[in-house]
């Protein structure tokens, strides 16, 4: 049986019966007999083609954009831990600060949550405040 597209399988070449890799074979049933006919998949109704598939895919749901904005903010203030303990231990925190500096310019996802962007915005201005103060050290020294 042969696939031709998205109106369903072909009907098969002669009477010969389908064989399968490893020589098992199924045979073709016999008119008359008790097994009943397959019935075509040509039903079925499909979603509507590879696109709308595509454009399903490309929309990002509530939940994960609001999972997007949870991580980043949490990745955020891992950062900023980063760096304090590079300055507790009299590190210069170069490694720390490009992280932050990367995280922070990532895309900040908009969460419906009024309470959620307050405290991502809270986050940003922090992670920026800490940016701020290490370009006044470097142009300082």
């Amino acid at each position: 049986m042969k696939v031709t597209g998205p109106t369903g399988p072909s009907s098969p070449q002669g009477s010969r019966p389908a064989r399968a890799s490893g020589g098992f074979s199924v045979p073709s049933t016999a008119a008359g007999s008790a097994a009943p006919p397959t019935a075509a998949a040509a039903g079925v109704s499909g979603v509507g083609g590879v696109p709308a598939l595509m454009a399903l895919q490309g929309v990002e749901d509530v939940t994960e954009r609001r999972r997007r904005a949870i991580r980043r903010g949490g990745g955020l203030l891992d950062r900023l831990e980063e760096l304090k303990l590079a300055l507790l231990q009299g590190e210069a925190g170069e490694g720390a600060l490009d992280r932050l500096s990367r995280t922070l310019r990532e895309e900040r996802p908009v969460d419906a949550d009024p309470g959620l962007n307050g405290l991502l915005d809270q986050i940003d201005l922090r992670a920026a405040v800490e940016l701020a103060k290490a370009e006044l050290r470097r142009t300082a020294a």
